[in-house]
């Protein structure tokens, strides 16, 4: 559906500064909303808030409904009583730029357990009324998760098709044996997701009464160790005998890499998503609206055709295209669940027939300004080429950031962008960029928050293909300046996105 004329933000909550090592849900996730509403800004996006797995991605989680346990502010439960500052007494120093995940992880469980334990013995009873109402109207999901999370930290991390065959194949008697020993597990994992998504409402609540909605991410697969795949396996494309992957997700060579990319992830089987009138889907979309506002589906091209890679295969290179439903499905979604506020990332090898998809259900796409001035006046990236129903980005989480990109861009490019802002010089480009956006005809546009700091590559959040290293920027609490403020909100006013102009 077509959006209002507006912008925002596109920043992750691990990003956030705080003395936890990794950025939460706690005070300075409420300076950011601040920040928004005082630049008159109108959207935040986010990445994927689910549970992470190995390499830290958040397009690689346990689970596609669950949050993430790190997220969750410790600060907010000394509130609770749950926790005590004398609990943090001896925190290490942990880096102000970065995620250290390995060193913030271990510390953080140890003191979500304490918390938990906490919870057991004190919880007052209107506190153990919500927590049995939440486990209850979030079972349909929340039993798969955290026996599978019990039961993986019971078999050392491995993923669940090394399980032992009656676990991995779910036998009933086996699951009731497991059940009972690992009583205590499960319900430290059913507890942090209730405080997950109890501190998660508390946060949206506050943006949406100061103006902000959220754009949350929707990955099209989810990782193969995962509750998901481990609790659906018919939906998915799997060895039965082994339980891995038959066909892998993936992406044919492109602009990011010579031998694409091959993410792992099950492809699905249509066939049975079908015969089931894609009940999954249809709930995992309910379940995300649930706690955002607006909806970004990650890789909107697979669901007209996929990159399929067979077993055994060790780039991407070897792949075929697969024709995918994506028509029926999103019909089967608005008629059970009425036209909802989605977005598309149509990147990568767009043909015509994704297009007509993405038209046809009135998707906005995404016009990425990086990519504008490789080519000629063409360039469907370039501002000039646009419809109003899209989303312009200066980058994504996936690119440099604007002052890294034209530092390493050719020289052909680096003419090109200022021989088309004007510009006798380069700096400052990142607000060149933002005001280029801003300026466009695109209804939305979202701006990186390391572009509107002007940060170099050091800032960048991710590097396509790379498999360890990414996700780990953070910013200092002392970024979000008056100077930043003013002049975002002065270019978000003259551009005729913020909440006071006219549409």
């Amino acid at each position: 559906m077509p959006f209002p004329r507006s912008s925002g933000i596109l920043l992750h909550p691990t990003s956030f500064p705080g003395r936890f090592g990794i950025g939460d849900l706690g005070l300075e996730a409420y300076q950011f909303i601040d920040f928004l509403r005082d630049s008159c800004q109108q959207f935040w996006q986010v990445l994927p808030l689910g549970p992470t797995g190995y390499g830290n991605s958040p397009y690689a989680c346990y689970s596609a409904l669950a949050g993430n346990p790190f997220l969750i502010s410790l600060e907010k439960m000394v509130e609770q009583g749950l926790v005590s500052e004398e609990d943090f007494a001896h925190l290490p120093g942990f880096e102000g730029s970065k995620v250290d995940y390995e060193k913030v992880i271990p510390i953080k469980l140890e003191l979500l357990r304490k918390a938990c334990e906490n919870f057991k013995n004190r919880a007052t009873p209107l506190q153990q009324k919500e927590f049995a109402g939440f486990c209850d109207s979030k079972a349909y999901w929340l039993d798969d998760y955290a026996l599978f999370m019990a039961l993986k930290g019971a078999n050392g991390g491995v993923s669940w098709h090394k399980w032992e065959p009656e676990l991995a194949k779910r036998e009933p008697e086996a699951l009731d044996r497991v059940g009972r020993e690992l009583t205590g597990e499960i319900f430290f994992h059913k507890f942090t997701q209730y405080e997950f998504f109890r501190q998660w409402s508390e946060l949206k609540t506050y943006a949406n009464m100061s103006g902000i909605q959220i754009i949350g991410d929707i990955p099209i697969y989810v990782a193969h160790d995962s509750a998901d795949v481990w609790s659906h396996p018919e939906i998915f494309c799997l060895d039965e005998e082994t339980g891995e992957a038959a066909l892998m997700a993936g992406v044919p060579p492109d602009y990011f890499s010579a031998t694409g990319q091959l993410w792992g992830n099950p492809v699905y089987n249509w066939e049975e998503l079908k015969k089931q009138d894609y009940k999954w889907w249809v709930g995992r979309f309910q379940a995300l609206l649930d706690y955002v506002d607006v909806i970004r589906i990650d890789h909107f091209r697979g669901f007209e055709a996929y990159w399929a890679v067979a077993k055994g295969q060790e780039t991407a290179v070897n792949g075929e295209w697969i024709k995918a439903p994506g028509e029926e499905l999103f019909e089967t979604i608005k008629q059970k669940l009425g036209r909802l506020p989605i977005m598309a990332e149509d990147l990568g090898l767009i043909t015509p027939e994704v297009e007509a998809l993405r038209d046809k259900f009135e998707f906005p796409g995404m016009k990425i300004l990086q990519f504008a001035f490789s080519a000629d006046a063409g360039n469907p990236f370039l501002p000039f080429n646009y419809s109003r129903n899209c989303i312009v980005y200066t980058g994504t989480h996936d690119n440099d950031t604007t002052v890294s990109w034209f530092n390493q861009a050719s020289e052909y490019e680096k003419q090109y962008v200022l021989d088309y802002l004007g510009c006798l010089s380069p700096e400052g480009i990142h607000w060149d960029f933002i005001r280029l956006a801003m300026n466009s005809v695109a209804n939305q546009a979202i701006i990186p928050l390391q572009d509107v700091l002007g940060l170099g590559g050091e800032a960048r959040m991710n590097f396509p293909s790379k498999a360890e290293g990414n996700w780990d920027w953070r910013y200092t609490s002392d970024s979000l300046t008056k100077e930043a403020t003013q002049r975002l909100q002065t270019l978000t006013r003259l551009s005729g996105r913020s909440p006071q102009s006219k549409s």
